[in-house]
């Protein structure tokens, strides 16, 4: 554990850009910083019951903390008070924008509903053939190595070929794509020299991709009611076109917030039920739980760790004198482990009475667009491993890490017999 919570959480004020913050606590904890399996949660469970309301003092800026459920539902629904300009609380200026996530309304609205048909229920339905048959294609190759690392293997080439598949490209360009995916998301964490150079340049990178894509959609197009980027093309907003180079942020976007995401959400599936024999048997025999069980993993585990907000406009809130301007994390992954909304939040219970109330997508305007996608692919990819896999181990002698900023196991070797 990173110091104890005295050592950790100053109760006087007292912060390292010498920021007057009233009376508010001061919380030292850099969620960014790579540490055991398991740990970080440990330190958000923390920090959300000694400091709800605090000021973290761990980047350069530093930035407001929202950690109770309650606190946080609130706040992301104050959209002319807590902006979207920024995604992660841990920088104030980004490498890159986002879109639609960095808009605010109405823009954020007008561009969701181009991108809302595309990944509907419906839509995912649609795709749940290639997916089903793209998991059996993986596990078939799998199923004899009897060891294999999940989170560099099966839970990141997966998502990563129903994204190409959803957006028409060619699902062998994912294994170009992944690292500049990893690099780029050094950008929404940190904001030393390095990190930028790397986020900048992968991004640089995949939008030249999406550009090469957007060619050819403009020399061979497809009809817009199944394509993507050919419905952005000829789509209008307010009567306004969308631009060539918006249609390639929007792209690199999306397949940002879906690779990454899933892939984490996966490693953490995969390492509970490796530790619970009696959920992985119950969900083999019964797979019409797998979208119960998916969705409190998503709870326990949530996709994302905050959501940045930037304040667009001076005000004391919940005890904090907030400048416009400073930075704000609204703690998702602390919220839903909130006990005053969960009752024993760190157990893993999907006849939870009130289990669809977890923020694992955000809520409101700006939720998560690929919800829908999320939990199918979660689902397809659970239901076939377990049918041809249902028995595995987390192989002895590791040491398990965990990544910051956005949490992820870095590892987990899984084997069977």
């Amino acid at each position: 554990m990173t110091g104890t919570t005295d050592e950790r959480i100053a109760r006087d004020g007292a912060n390292a850009q010498g920021r007057a913050v009233g009376r508010c606590p001061v919380i030292h904890t850099d969620y960014r910083v790579e540490r055991p399996a398991f740990e970080t949660w440990q330190l958000l469970n923390e920090d959300r019951e000694e400091a709800p309301a605090a000021w973290n003092d761990s980047t350069s800026a530093g930035f407001w903390v929202v950690n109770r459920y309650d606190d946080v539902r609130e706040a992301l629904g104050m959209h002319e008070v807590f902006t979207n300009d920024v995604t992660s609380a841990f920088i104030t200026e980004q490498a890159a924008p986002l879109l639609p996530q960095n808009l605010n309304q109405p823009e954020h609205a007008d561009l969701r509903r181009v991108l809302n048909p595309y990944f509907s229920p419906a839509a995912v339905k649609r795709l749940s053939g290639f997916a089903r048959e793209r998991a059996r294609e993986l596990v078939d190759q799998l199923e004899g190595a009897k060891r294999i690392d999940i989170t560099e293997g099966f839970a990141m080439q997966y998502p990563t070929d129903l994204f190409l598949a959803l957006m028409g490209l060619p699902v062998e360009d994912g294994e170009w794509l992944l690292p500049l995916v990893e690099d780029m998301f050094l950008g929404f964490f940190n904001d030393d020299d390095e990190s930028v150079r790397k986020a900048v340049a992968a991004t640089t990178a995949i939008d030249e991709y999406f550009e090469k894509a957007v060619d050819d959609r403009v020399t061979n197009p497809r009809d817009p009611a199944e394509d993507l980027i050919s419905r952005l093309l000829v789509s209008k907003i307010r009567d306004q076109e969308i631009s060539r180079r918006d249609i390639v942020v929007i792209c690199t976007t999306l397949m940002a917030a879906g690779l990454d995401t899933t892939r984490s959400a996966l490693g953490y599936v995969f390492h509970h039920l490796a530790g619970d024999e009696e959920l992985r048997h119950h969900l083999t025999a019964h797979p019409e739980d797998w979208p119960r069980a998916i969705e409190e993993s998503i709870r326990l585990y949530s996709l994302l760790i905050q959501d940045g907000r930037k304040v667009g406009e001076d005000i004391t809130w919940r005890g904090m004198e907030m400048k416009k301007g400073d930075m704000v994390w609204l703690g998702l992954a602390a919220a839903n482990r909130d006990p005053r909304k969960f009752p024993d939040p760190d157990r893993f219970d999907m006849d939870r009475e009130n289990l669809s109330h977890h923020m694992g997508f955000g809520i409101g305007h700006h939720r998560c667009i690929g919800m829908h996608l999320a939990r199918a692919e979660m689902v397809i990819a659970l239901e076939e491993w377990h049918a041809r896999i249902p028995d595995y181990r987390i192989a002895p002698g590791q040491e398990l890490r965990e990544r910051g900023g956005q949490l992820r196991l870095q590892s987990l070797v899984l084997e069977w017999d």
